[in-house]
């Protein structure tokens, strides 16, 4: 029995460990957030790369000891050793995608995703493929459809930078309150633009209504003349 991986072999895993990370980096993508389609990809590659080489390592082990049975209780190759630095070292890579700004917290779920798909890596590596290919359809089903399947209302901020407090802060919250938008939240900040004006900041946490679109409530917003500034932050 060949105890090696065969070329065919690689290649098919390296082939589905790209299929597997695209499908999740595609949907990180789409959302504009900082890790995308390539990122993915890459991590889950690096991983699957990782667990052929631990793999090798126990069949080479194998290999001696059969060729050298007085060496068997010597041998040693431990299955865990390397997929266990790769669980712990792509934490850090998806610790660098968090990013805290004025107290907005971005970029969770893109470092969780992360981790998840050097997971299916290591899965395609393995050659556990019935594992990778379930993984990959719960993870999709939770970043993109979970959502809507238990009708989930998605809680965004967004941030506003406007001049003339009073009648710009009367005017949002009007638009809110118009469009049924909820704040659950609000962080204010103002610059000194110069000696007679003032730059005020808004990052509000808002329950949109799924009627409403964001590019909408952006579009509107920013049709004000006060408004300097308005985006999505993500979260």
């Amino acid at each position: 029995m060949d105890l090696h991986l065969s070329l065919w072999e690689i290649v098919l895993r390296l082939v589905l460990s790209v299929l597997c990370a695209g499908v999740i980096g595609y949907n990180r993508q789409q959302k504009n957030h900082s890790a995308g389609i390539r990122t993915h990809i890459l991590v889950c590659v690096g991983a699957c790369i990782i667990a052929m080489i631990q793999k090798e390592i126990g069949f080479n082990a194998l290999l001696m000891a059969s060729r050298y049975p007085q060496y068997s209780g010597v041998i040693r190759a431990d299955e865990a050793r390397l997929t266990a630095q790769v669980v712990s070292g792509v934490g850090f890579l998806g610790a660098g995608t968090i990013l805290v700004h004025h107290q907005v917290v971005r970029g969770l779920t893109t470092a969780a995703s992360l981790w998840t798909v050097a997971g299916l890596g290591l899965a395609v590596g393995m050659g556990n493929y019935d594992i990778a290919i379930a993984g990959t359809v719960v993870i999709f089903l939770v970043l993109g459809a979970l959502k809507r399947i238990l009708h989930i209302t998605p809680v965004k901020k967004i941030m506003i930078q406007y001049r003339h407090k009073k009648e710009t802060k009367i005017f949002i919250q009007d638009y809110f309150d118009e469009h049924d938008i909820v704040v659950r939240d609000v962080n204010f900040n103002v610059d000194q633009a110069d000696a007679n004006n003032h730059i005020y900041t808004n990052v509000y946490d808002i329950e949109i209504p799924n009627k409403m679109n964001y590019a909408d409530i952006i579009e509107d917003i920013s049709m004000n003349e006060n408004v300097i500034a308005i985006k999505m932050v993500s979260v």
